[in-house]
């Protein structure tokens, strides 16, 4: 049944979503998330990321735009910044974003600091599965920005390290803050994404980051193997399936292939 309504969704966004957006003025989202998928669940479309260009175009207008933001609206602006960047730079779910405590930011180990993600995706059903994150791609000075310059307007304690790290405006009964829940970072990413991307209106959402993320730093020359680890990948083949060659990269690579067959067959000039 799971798999039956998430193939229907995926077909009415991939078909109709423009429509739907146009005439009710929503996105369509499928009530069915990446966790509660059946396994082996058929592929419906590629999830192909914007460009560089496009990701980057976005996150500057929106970091411009909150200094200009006051009081909640700021906080709640600066935090779904946070957890889009998280998304972005370092491929995160969004369900493990949604549970990072304070105390899972270790500034100090390594170059960059590490983030200690607990709630990690389990395969075929084994659990949580935790992995050490390095904060690569200027996430070291987001989390040191939002920690000691935002983080702390919540007004709640974060004793031992415990307190959320993207808090919302619910209190907890021992008086902390409940931590933002995934609807609602998905809708920051959306509201922002109509405003300053509008062409991926209703398509850019946390997973399509995901794979930004992915296809990025291996653009960047970083190995699978590598870009498995950070996303907490167990196989290749699934990393492979996140990383997307555009079109220009694989035109340049084979005009390269050429020229070096051309050279070898010439022989070196006069």
């Amino acid at each position: 049944m799971a798999q039956a309504v998430y193939r229907f969704y995926a077909f009415v966004e991939t078909r109709y979503g423009a429509w739907v957006l146009e005439a009710m003025g929503r996105p369509v989202v499928c009530p069915v998330d990446e966790f509660n998928r059946p396994r082996r669940l058929a592929r419906v479309g590629v999830r192909i990321p914007p460009s560089a260009q496009e990701v980057d175009s976005l996150f500057t207008a929106w970091r411009f735009h909150l200094p200009g933001l006051r009081g909640t609206a700021f906080l709640s602006a600066a935090r779904d910044y946070v957890a889009a960047s998280l998304w972005r730079r370092l491929g995160l779910r969004i369900n493990e974003t949604v549970q990072l405590r304070v105390g899972d930011w270790y500034p100090g180990s390594g170059i960059y600091g590490v983030l200690h993600v607990r709630c990690g995706k389990g395969a075929r059903g084994s659990g949580p599965r935790e992995r050490l994150v390095p904060a690569i791609d200027g996430t070291d000075r987001l989390l040191a920005w939002w920690l000691t310059e935002v983080r702390p307007q919540f007004g709640d304690e974060p004793a031992g390290g415990q307190a959320v790290l993207l808090p919302s405006r619910q209190h907890t009964l021992q008086g902390g803050r409940r931590p933002a829940c995934a609807e609602t970072l998905r809708d920051g990413l959306a509201q922002t994404v109509a405003q300053w991307l509008p062409d991926w209106t209703g398509r850019l959402t946390p997973h399509p980051l995901r794979h930004f993320c992915a296809s990025h730093l291996y653009a960047r020359g970083v190995g699978l193997e590598v870009v498995g680890a950070l996303l907490g990948h167990r196989w290749l083949s699934t990393t492979a399936q996140y990383v997307h060659v555009p079109a220009e990269r694989i035109e340049r690579c084979w005009q390269q292939a050429n020229d070096r067959l051309t050279g070898r067959l010439l022989g070196p000039g006069p």
